[in-house]
């Protein structure tokens, strides 16, 4: 394997019948990795962030009831009536927001969500202004539809904190949205709420929209305080925040998402949410009414086991030589620094070719971050040390000078 390999599009094509907007869109470097890792024997995996817990026994026994009980035809295009009324309900409590089902539409996913949320609102001229680094999918959604980006450098010794005023003073005077991502993956850091609530305050006196990804909501570390866009605005006029059940209750492959926006707004989507998925899966959204109805045991436990994988994580960060971490505040990712003009890619190539651990190259999650790799610590704690008596002994040996 050389370390060209990852430069290999496994999936492009040169043939003219394809969409030229189609090459905005990269194949993510976490797929590349993974694909890799999958032709070789022996590789921990540090990859991926996906839940290795699995989801709470009353989610797996809604939806084998909900099998049972014939519910496999479509739901109403917005979603399961229940699964809509459920959320209304809890987000109104959390937000302290009233919010009716009409104030959100279910999706296929998170992605499908971010998908619908940043392909309606982009068109060639419109400036969006992205975090960097930031979720891989943003960048090309927009791009992919003519949009155009300023991106907001955040750095690993300020924990990857976003300046609210670079934010603001980045806005032009086509800027049409701004993308939060809080808790941030590739980093974990979550956004303070005065950070939040300037760049609301801001884009609601300016007309501009505001997207928060606020997947990782829930994986909040150490008593911190997390405070939603839904509790910072003062009106959803302007705003569109993306949620899921994936990384909450370990249903990632179950790809229940949902939009929450103004009335007007999810009239709007659901349109065009109908000629891309139609429906998310109907026994999977009944499931998700039983895990908002069921017990905060299982977030608790989840909670207590990430911080333990966090803390050592953090602590063999420490102890590798060329890599300078931080402590994560939610999420399940650290986004370790290596010394400055190392290429990220080709360490993360050779500790997958050398060492058999599997991680992503910093680049795979915007341009400033090209001596970074993020690791993800949705794995067991054994099989984080195992990874790091690889890494470290590798590490001792490289002269990155």
């Amino acid at each position: 394997m050389s370390l060209s390999t990852l430069d290999i599009d496994l999936y492009e094509s040169e043939d003219p019948i394809w969409n030229p907007a189609m090459m905005a869109i990269p194949v993510p470097g976490i797929r590349k990795m993974v694909n890799m890792a999958a032709s070789m024997q022996d590789v921990i995996h540090l990859s991926i962030g996906q839940p290795d817990l699995p989801a709470p026994e009353n989610v797996v026994n809604a939806t084998i009831e909900a099998l049972r009980a014939g519910q496999t035809g479509y739901t109403m295009d917005a979603g399961l009536p229940e699964l809509l009324e459920s959320l209304a309900v809890y987000y109104s409590g959390r937000s302290q927001r009233k919010l009716t089902s009409d104030n959100i539409m279910i999706t296929t996913g998170a992605t499908e969500a971010i998908y619908l949320a940043l392909t309606a609102v982009s068109a060639p001229g419109r400036h969006f202004i992205v975090p960097d680094p930031a979720f891989m999918l943003y960048a090309p959604m927009i791009r992919m539809n003519g949009g155009e980006i300023t991106e907001i450098t955040t750095r690993a010794e300020k924990n990857h904190q976003l300046d609210p005023q670079e934010v603001i003073d980045a806005i032009q005077p086509n800027t049409h949205a701004i993308v939060l991502n809080s808790p941030s993956n590739p980093t974990g850091t979550v956004y303070p709420r005065e950070t939040i609530e300037a760049i609301l305050q801001e884009a609601a006196y300016r007309g501009i929209q505001v997207i928060s990804d606020e997947v990782y909501d829930h994986l909040i570390y150490d008593g911190k305080e997390y405070p939603s866009a839904l509790s910072c605005g003062t009106d959803m006029d302007n705003l569109m925040v993306v949620s899921s059940f994936s990384k909450t209750y370990s249903m990632a492959g179950m790809r229940i998402g949902w939009i929450i926006a103004s009335q007007a707004a999810i009239k709007r989507l659901r349109r065009y949410h109908m000629f891309t998925t139609t429906v998310a899966n109907t026994p999977c959204q009944w499931a998700g009414v039983a895990a908002l109805h069921g017990s905060n045991d299982f977030i608790q436990n989840m909670l207590v086991e990430y911080t333990k994988r966090r803390d050592r994580l953090v602590e063999l960060v420490e102890q590798t030589p060329h890599l300078t971490g931080y402590k994560p505040e939610g999420a399940f990712y650290l986004f370790p620094a290596l010394p400055e003009g190392v290429n990220g890619t080709n360490v993360a190539l050779r500790l997958l070719k050398e060492t058999g651990v599997c991680t992503i190259p910093g680049e795979t999650f915007g341009n400033s971050c090209s001596n970074a790799i993020r690791l993800s610590y949705s794995t067991s704690l054994g099989n984080i040390e195992r990874a790091f008596e690889r890494i470290i002994p590798w590490m001792e040996k490289q002269d990155f000078g």
